[in-house]
């Protein structure tokens, strides 16, 4: 069986187109998706640390949403027990009435600042100077252990306590607190 130059060309062309054919396939079609699906593997294991970390953080949210209700309690505590109205009004009142109430007189409470709080946002923190000219250092030291048991929103930073020579058996005190209250 001879083939004649027409059946050869034929033979040859459609074996071109065959390899065209391959070729086509290969590089056109194939390699686009090969490398598009290489991308999207490179992709994903990028966002794996992501995905880690945000499942971590869904983690201690459900950990916070857990510990809400207790935290809710607490706050509903503290802020009954903060009075109404502006701390200039009632706490100087709220001084010496305690003071009164342990037999200290005359006691004076001036407001000395105010600063935000940093770890609690919707308190701030305000600086009070409390003087008591005449008492017993004893008397005294009593009536400060009770302050501190009594107002838990009561922070004492300092007491300075002046004698006198004329007037050995009563003291001078100073006291710088802070108080917690509502913005």
């Amino acid at each position: 069986m001879k083939l004649g130059k027409e059946e050869i060309q034929k033979i040859v062309l459609g074996v071109l187109l065959f390899f065209g054919l391959v070729y086509s396939y290969f590089n056109l079609l194939l390699g686009p998706l090969v490398a598009h699906t290489e991308l999207n593997r490179r992709s994903i294991n990028g966002l794996q640390p992501v995905i880690d970390a945000n499942k971590a953080q869904i983690a201690r949210t459900k950990e916070l949403e857990a510990q809400a209700p207790k935290v809710q309690m607490v706050v509903r505590q503290v802020n009954a027990m903060i009075p109404e109205g502006a701390p200039v009004a009632w706490f100087p009142t709220r001084m010496a009435e305690f003071f009164k109430r342990q037999g200290i007189d005359h006691v004076t409470t001036r407001l000395n600042s105010e600063s935000a709080d940093g770890r609690y946002k919707a308190y701030r923190k305000l600086t009070w100077g409390v003087d008591v000219p005449k008492v017993e250092f004893l008397h005294f030291a009593s009536a400060l252990a009770a302050l501190e048991n009594e107002e838990p929103l009561i922070e004492i930073n300092s007491v300075q306590i002046d004698a006198s020579r004329d007037e050995v058996d009563t003291q001078h005190i100073l006291i710088t607190l802070n108080n917690l209250v509502r913005k």
